[in-house]
């Protein structure tokens, strides 16, 4: 849409209010609301003034004011608020230069866009990202500094079989035995497809909806595949959409990656390819029916995968996640079918249009503009160096011996590790000032100080339990 489009649009929706959104640094959708009145076409250049100091990893004090210019392309009316509101995302600029903001994760995945077509290897990044999440009925959680507990519950936990819920009915999936049960013991069918429903009526292109492996109500909605920068504005659409539906609800979700102990963890697997001039350049001849060109991105994301999981993997519970030893995506290889590889060549199909990559690393509590940007820069780094990602990983990683196994990497085993691994390796990324130095300290400066610091220097829980009585 133009400027004069969504103003036509907003009335013939009978709109009252704009809201206007825009992403922080770590990932969450910030907003503030305007009426109808103030917005016009002036508003599309002009912008809408805020404090840049007020938002996590950006400006400081001395430097706060800020402008958030709304993108015509994104209206779309909330489908939750009382009054009638037309929803636009905004870009975000300096009031002085008018600039785009460099830590504006949305200006990120402009850029990494623009220097894909810079390139020459292709004209469009398609990601295609299956995030998980769990549903539940209730938490609680506290953080001090005498004491430190989490709970969380759900009708669908297997913990709760003996639980009075007069009559208490069963029917809940066991640990590691949620994957496709069909009701009763699935309790989610009717809220996952509304929210499957409400996602369509926004527009976003939905594949599928299931319940997924855990026990508790884990859960997955895939969004059809879409260019970069529209599927990472459909991200923050899709998480803001389930939480509004299952909170209407009574219900809750999370995009943590472990939120249980004991079970399978919750993950993104995150589906790439790229096309040119309307044909895909991922199918062809070789290993698993892929190109050249698709192994020389599997070999980008492998060479730089470590440093990749500071932004597809960027909370310390990020790495309860990925542990060896289990189903979790942790090895640096590739392989058409084995899935504890963290890239995987689907083969649903052998149509050439469906021929993809699957990172399979990433979790859903990135934030989705950086993600994805990083994981395109990786993948034109390996295009670009011809990176070799070597041979396949066919067989079956838990029987290998393990003189075998140490042979294969393994991604990093905590958000230190990983954010270490960004500070050695970034080069990738400041191509085409996709990323600027300065984003790129500021992510490892905040995620080391408010999240890697605090998680350490606190007790945990479980240390009572193994060492009190020492």
């Amino acid at each position: 849409m133009t400027p004069k489009e969504v103003l036509e649009f907003a009335k013939e929706q009978g709109a009252k209010e704009v809201d206007i959104r825009f992403m922080d640094y770590p990932g969450l959708w910030q907003h503030f609301s305007v009426p109808l009145c103030e917005l016009s076409e002036d508003s599309f250049e002009e912008g809408f003034g805020f404090d840049g100091s007020s938002i996590r990893g950006w400006q400081p004090i001395n430097a706060s004011d800020m402008l958030v210019v709304p993108d015509a392309s994104t209206a779309l009316m909330d489908p939750f608020f009382a009054s009638p509101t037309l929803v636009l995302i905004g870009d975000i600029k300096d009031p002085i230069t008018g600039e785009p903001y460099s830590r504006d994760p949305r200006n990120v995945a402009k850029k990494a866009e623009a220097y894909l077509k810079s390139t020459g290897i292709g004209d469009t990044a398609f990601i295609g990202p299956e995030a998980e999440f769990f549903i539940f009925d209730n938490v609680q959680f506290e953080s001090a500094s005498n004491v430190s507990y989490y709970e969380v519950d759900s009708v669908e936990g297997i913990w709760n079989t003996a639980r009075p819920e007069e009559p208490n009915l069963g029917y809940k999936p066991r640990h590691k035995q949620g994957y496709f049960p069909v009701p009763p013991m699935d309790k989610f069918q009717d809220l996952r497809s509304e929210m499957m429903l409400t996602l369509e009526q926004l527009g976003i292109a939905v594949e599928c909806q299931h319940h997924e492996v855990a026990t508790a109500g884990q859960a997955e909605i895939d969004m059809r595949f879409a260019p970069l920068l529209k599927m990472s504005d459909q991200l923050m659409w899709f998480k803001y959409v389930l939480k509004n539906v299952a909170y209407k609800a009574g219900h809750t979700v999370t995009f943590m990656p472990k939120p249980l102990y004991g079970d399978n963890g919750t993950g993104m697997h995150t589906h790439v390819s790229i096309w040119k001039d309307g044909q895909p350049l991922f199918a062809g001849d070789k290993y698993a029916g892929v190109s050249d060109i698709a192994l020389y991105a599997i070999g980008g994301i492998l060479k730089h995968c470590k440093a990749l999981c500071a932004f597809t993997n960027p909370t310390t519970n990020s790495y309860k996640r990925l542990v060896p030893g289990y189903e979790a995506p942790v090895n640096l290889a590739y392989s058409s079918r084995n899935r504890s590889a963290s890239v995987r060549i689907p083969m649903y199909s052998s149509s050439p249009k469906a021929k993809r990559i699957e990172f399979r690393t990433p979790d859903p509590s990135c934030n989705g503009y950086l993600a994805f940007s990083a994981i395109l820069m990786a993948v034109l780094d390996g295009i670009q160096n011809k990176v070799d990602p070597g041979q396949p990983l066919d067989k079956d990683i838990y029987s290998l011996p393990p003189e075998e196994l140490a042979n294969i990497p393994s991604a990093p085993g905590s958000l230190q590790e990983a954010l270490a691994a960004l500070k050695e390796d970034h080069d990738f990324l400041l191509k085409g000032d996709v990323f600027t130095q300065d984003a790129i300290d500021m992510w490892i400066d905040y995620k080391t100080e408010n999240e890697v610091d605090a998680v350490n220097l606190r007790p945990h829980p479980h240390e009572f339990m193994l060492y009190y009585d020492i």
